[in-house]
């Protein structure tokens, strides 16, 4: 048996583990299994690695805090310092990227033409790493959102802040089920329809972020593109 999963916490309300199952149904791989490890402390993942498990994703929160314990990091974990993908190379825990991938080709960039070249990013945690990563390819401006004192503080964004991007994307847990009720405190009211706004989560399908910021005529969008884009990125590097 050919063993992979996900490590994070909590993972109650992942898709992975579905999306993995039908994707090893549909295309008749046989003899891999891919589950769900809820560690509620990174160094758990010792554990993991002494079994016979040849990958893993990372999710929230340990996608920066992973890192001591990998062997190597490959280019793309290198150049945001983040790891959401893990690689058993013949013993030895290689970190990886994918969100990168994910994100980038989740984004259609012709709809930015005429618009700012400038991003807010909410949260400064590992998925945020990958977002800004992107839009420095894309040479976007971005500026960071923190309750935690490591950017911009949310009292600080006002009507001008706004007005001055065209893409705010939440990283944040907030919003994430089951606490469905929760979401960025930002002035919703100065978006229009020169703005996208994108929700990392996928479930559920709709945050409040994102209803909010389409009451005022926002583009949307969520993260279930990204998470199908990443999962096959990680499939194609747990393969090569």
């Amino acid at each position: 048996m050919r063993r992979f999963g996900l490590i994070g916490y909590p993972l109650t309300h992942s898709f992975s583990p579905s999306y993995f199952k039908n994707k090893f149904e549909k295309e008749d791989i046989q003899n891999t299994e891919y589950k769900l490890y809820p560690i509620e402390e990174v160094s758990q993942i010792m554990t993991l690695f002494e079994s016979d498990i040849l990958g893993l994703n990372v999710t929230i929160p340990y996608k920066e805090s992973v890192i001591p314990f990998l062997d190597d990091l490959n280019m793309s974990a290198l150049s945001v310092m983040a790891v959401n993908t893990i690689k058993n190379e013949n013993g030895l825990w290689v970190g990886y990227n994918s969100d990168i991938f994910g994100f980038e080709n989740s984004l259609d960039f012709d709809w930015f033409e005429n618009k700012p070249k400038r991003c807010l990013i909410l949260g400064t945690g590992g998925a945020s790493k990958a977002v800004k990563k992107v839009m420095d390819n894309h040479e976007f401006e971005t500026i960071f959102v923190s309750s935690s004192g490591n950017g911009m503080a949310y009292n600080d964004i006002d009507k001008s802040i706004i007005e001055s991007v065209s893409i705010i994307v939440n990283t944040t847990p907030l919003g994430m089920a089951p606490n469905i009720e929760k979401y960025p405190l930002i002035p919703y009211e100065y978006l229009s329809d020169q703005h996208l706004a994108y929700d990392l989560i996928y479930n559920p399908e709709k945050t409040v972020f994102l209803n909010s910021a389409s009451a005022h005529n926002a583009r949307i969008q969520n993260g279930l593109p990204m998470l199908k884009l990443q999962a096959e990125k990680s499939w194609e590097i747990w393969n090569s």
